[in-house]
């Protein structure tokens, strides 16, 4: 059996066990809270980006599994790779369980690095779960000359990148200081839509994407008509999508090192992660985890992600619990290492 369906035969048992001996008086609490109520779902990317399509499907499938079936909306919050959001869910919006928080994952480690980013600390919400693991490549026009990871060394590329802190600026970062790659990175981009048109248009050559934001979109035909290539995982196993991609680990085998970078990759583990403020009160969190838990088990939602092309590959709250006392658990000397990064302009 492996760890998707033990998870959901998991969630499968817990959900009837909540059911069945925990929490009658609970779910009635929260079914007569929740009757005729809107669920506001906070996605931390540009409408028409994988998140935003994978927060839309999430949607549609976990009301039905909401005690008295709220409707829900989706509202797009970007600004500062997904930190806007983050800290709007924390202290802005209400902690009801009427507002639940699409993340990033780099808000597991950010604030761990950079104090301009207090306002949110993943310590302090709660956790629903994550729907998917995510990976990073480097991809680049091939009108630039750089069309294969040993160009990255040997050739001058520009990199597009969102939010200054967003693994699109600092991935590439980490692979110019400690692995001697030539990329000029040029941050404040709005979203993947506009690092695309940037590419096409000849301001930048390339950047850091997600693996599954080259399914759908601009990168499907530039990737078909060979006007771009993709050039390396930022990961140390290649995806199957891309399996004749080489991977961080041909190039890094300094443990002090690679803890820097896991610091950074860690993360990917939950990749979408979901949250809602510390103070929903427990019955109706109870109830938002079952939902998820319900959802993530339930067959006709796989099949439909994967029709779409973004396969889900779920953890659960407390996983992500486990990642971000993980992350900051990490020792000074990474964590200093990582901040310089942060704070170069390189």
């Amino acid at each position: 059996m492996n760890y998707r369906t033990a998870l959901r035969t998991f969630a499968v048992l817990m959900s009837l066990a909540t059911t069945a001996v925990a929490a009658p008086a609970s779910d009635q609490s929260a079914e007569k809270f929740y009757s005729g109520k809107t669920v506001t779902l906070l996605v931390s990317a540009d409408a028409g980006t994988p998140t935003d399509i994978i927060a839309r499907q999430f949607a549609r499938f976990f009301m039905k599994y909401m005690p008295g079936h709220p409707q829900a909306v989706v509202m797009n919050v970007v600004g500062a790779g997904g930190m806007v959001a983050a800290a709007s869910l924390q202290s802005r919006q209400p902690n009801d369980g009427t507002v639940i928080g699409f993340l990033q994952r780099n808000n597991l480690y950010i604030p761990l690095l950079d104090p301009r980013q207090s306002r949110f600390d993943p310590r302090k919400v709660r956790w629903l779960g994550s729907l998917n693991k995510v990976d990073y490549c480097m991809v680049a026009m091939t009108r630039s000359g750089v069309t294969t990871a040993g160009d990255l060394f040997k050739k001058k590329m520009f990199s597009g990148a969102t939010g200054f802190s967003n693994e699109d600026r600092t991935l590439p970062a980490l692979l110019n200081k400690y692995l001697g790659t030539k990329m000029s990175i040029v941050p404040g981009y709005t979203g993947r839509g506009e690092v695309y048109l940037a590419m096409q248009r000849g301001e930048v050559d390339g950047w850091a994407s997600t693996v599954d934001g080259l399914k759908q979109g601009d990168p499907v035909r530039l990737l078909a008509n060979g006007k771009m290539k993709v050039l390396l995982e930022l990961g140390w196993k290649s995806p199957p999508e891309f399996p004749d991609v080489p991977n961080l680990s041909s190039y890094i085998t300094n443990p002090e090192v690679k803890a820097v970078f896991n610091l950074f990759l860690l993360p990917f583990e939950a990749g979408r992660p979901i949250a809602v403020p510390q103070g929903v009160p427990p019955d109706r969190l109870a109830a938002l985890r079952s939902a998820f838990s319900r959802t993530i088990a339930d067959p006709e939602f796989d099949a439909t992600m994967k029709s779409a092309g973004f396969p889900i590959d779920p953890i659960d709250g407390d996983a992500v619990e486990q990642i971000v006392s993980k992350l900051y658990a990490t020792p000074e000397p990474q964590l200093e290492s990582a901040r310089q990064l942060i704070f170069s302009p390189e």
